[in-house]
């Protein structure tokens, strides 16, 4: 997300001075494409530059590039930067960072996204924000290049919940889509017809993309399914008794959700269509 967004940023006129990557060969490869520094510290990249943007994997990683008993941190050169946190990560990382920012004389914005690789590299992301009001208007113009949605929700942390608010109901959606899926796959179904079915007009924004991915990996998910627990098992051999009962829709209630999930996929894609 973060190498799209940065040549997202460099096609929209912007002088990208430095980016960094824990991985040598990826900051490099970056670094050569985009015409800008290979930076081989965080420090490197605040020290080049006034705006700095952060697309970090977890909490502990951003706890690492923000640490005060790190020299080659991003704070040792904090003064008067503005630092765009992207990632998603729990609210009080980003309340503790803006806090260590701006003791150092520093700004700090997360701006939490929504959406694809795709979407970063053309620059129609969805962008929650959260921080100071300040730290978001000097970010808009910058902010606007990158999404096609943006809004500040409130403070430090608050643009976090949203967006686990937001991936809750995508994951929800796209569970529900593979059940059905491995239904379909079930009876006999052509899943190559769904894919233009989810993709009319009106369909649910984001299905089209997820049914391209889901139809590929669907008929696969038996290879790598982890043992089946063994009360998951009974409840399973309970409903193989009832052969009236076995193609019912909803579906029994197992343990879990991620039981049920184990089960449905291999049973569902593996069992004869019914009569």
């Amino acid at each position: 997300m973060g190498a799209n967004m940065a040549r997202r940023l460099k096609d929209e006129g912007y002088i990208l001075t430095a980016v960094y990557d824990s991985e040598p060969s990826k900051r490099t490869s970056l670094g050569n494409e985009l015409r800008c520094e290979a930076a081989a510290t965080p420090a490197r990249v605040a020290e080049c530059s006034d705006t700095i943007l952060t697309v970090i994997s977890d909490d502990a990683g951003m706890r690492h590039i923000f640490s005060p008993q790190r020299s080659d941190s991003l704070l040792t050169y904090a003064q008067g930067r503005l630092f765009i946190n992207c990632a998603t990560l729990s609210p009080q990382v980003h309340r503790d960072i803006e806090t260590l920012l701006e003791q150092h004389g520093g700004h700090s914005l997360e701006a939490c996204m929504a959406g694809s690789i795709t979407q970063a590299r053309n620059g129609t992301l969805y962008l929650m924000c959260g921080g100071k009001v300040e730290a978001f208007e000097r970010a808009q113009l910058l902010l606007a290049s990158l999404g096609s949605s943006i809004r500040h929700i409130g403070g430090a942390g608050e643009a976090a919940k949203v967006k686990a608010l937001v991936n809750m109901v995508m994951n929800i959606n796209t569970a529900g889509l593979a059940e059905g899926l491995g239904l379909g796959a079930a009876l006999g179904l052509d899943l190559s017809m769904l894919r233009d079915v989810f993709g009319q007009t009106g369909a649910p924004r984001g299905y089209s993309r997820r049914m391209e991915k889901i139809c590929s990996i669907v008929p696969m998910t038996a290879i790598s399914l982890q043992p089946m627990p063994p009360k998951t098992r009974a409840l399973r051999s309970r409903w193989d008794a009832q052969p009236a009962c076995r193609y019912l829709w909803p579906k029994p209630h197992w343990s879990s959700i991620n039981d049920w999930s184990r089960w449905a996929r291999v049973n569902w894609i593996n069992r004869p269509s019914p009569n």
